[in-house]
């Protein structure tokens, strides 16, 4: 990939913390695609302060990466830094272990837990509920991170993380400076919030309650049952499109009433198992699934008037592709 101005001073700025045209496609789910310019893997405070100073002195383009669960890279690549956290993020707090009661009054009794922004959702699902820490069973079937989660507000089995979010640690690279920030703050909504690529999540602190471990893990068992049976594997980012009236119509029933189930343009393909996954064939093209969404989002416009918006983070494509 070309090394432009921005490129060069970023490269010179990080040092050896900087991978310079690094594979991306294998960070992600999807496993197509192409390079960074910069990669970057932040384990401690001192690299993620690095990393902003040198954004904030460059102006180098920055995306932030997470476990890539939702995420399409150009096969072009992308022309400026993918930030990724390791163990800076990766911490889990529990509650200490204490004789106490579930319930007080008949109310269920609350309790905090924080997470790093790269802790794994589906592990902090099991980790709670087997300590019986009850209100975050749904996320055990989301691949995604903690970070990756609040920026979009992820969800599902009906619950999203604005329902516990409390707060999170941001690292903001306008200024340099790292904020504690309310919820609201976020302006979260269904999918989507606020939170844009110069605010990093660095931990997330949620308000769950105490239950059984033996329910909460009995829930998770059933969550990832219902998971196996109605969702595909391989390589695909979940579901593609947003819900355009969550909770009567899903972008899956109408992409499945437009007939497109196993529609295939090159290597990418509806899933025949629900219709609200493109699957990516081994060595495929980033452009073939780009391709299929705008050609699906054609379709159920013309045949339904709803307009579909997109799930995934497009990286490093053109804005009319």
């Amino acid at each position: 990939m070309p090394i432009n101005e921005q490129i060069a001073a970023a490269l010179a700025g990080l040092g050896v913390l900087a991978q310079c045209d690094h594979n991306i496609s294998s960070l992600t789910t999807y496993k197509v695609g192409g390079r960074a310019a910069i990669f970057v893997r932040a384990e401690t405070m001192q690299d993620l302060l690095l990393v902003a100073r040198v954004v904030c002195e460059t102006g180098v383009p920055m995306i932030p990466l997470g476990r890539g669960s939702n995420v399409l890279v150009s096969d072009h690549g992308f022309a400026g830094l993918i930030l990724q956290l390791g163990e800076v993020a990766q911490q889990i707090l529990l509650p200490r272990a204490e004789v106490r009661d579930e319930m007080q009054d008949g109310v269920a009794v609350a309790c905090r837990v924080t997470a790093g922004s790269a802790v794994a959702l589906p592990v902090l699902a099991r980790r709670t509920a087997a300590v019986g820490i009850r209100g975050f069973e749904w996320a055990v079937g989301v691949p995604g991170s903690v970070g990756g989660a609040i920026r979009m507000n992820a969800g599902g089995h009906g619950s999203d993380i604005s329902e516990s979010l409390v707060s999170a640690q941001v690292l903001d690279f306008r200024t340099g400076e790292i904020s504690t920030v309310l919820t609201p703050e976020f302006g979260l909504r269904f999918r989507a919030s606020d939170i844009d690529d110069q605010q990093l999540i660095i931990s997330g602190t949620l308000s769950l309650t105490y239950g059984s471990p033996q329910e909460s893990l009995q829930m998770i068992d059933e969550i990832v049952r219902w998971r196996r049976e109605n969702q595909p594997g391989g390589q695909n980012a979940g579901s593609v499109f947003v819900n355009p009236v969550p909770g009567e119509i899903t972008a899956g029933q109408l992409i499945d009433r437009c007939g497109l189930r196993g529609f295939r343009i090159g290597s990418a393909e509806v899933s025949i198992k629900h219709a609200n996954f493109i699957q990516a064939d081994v060595g495929g093209s980033a452009q073939d699934i780009v391709t299929l969404m705008r050609h699906i989002q054609r379709v159920v416009g013309d045949t339904s008037g709803y307009e579909l918006r997109s799930e995934i983070r497009l990286i490093g494509f053109e804005k009319e592709s």
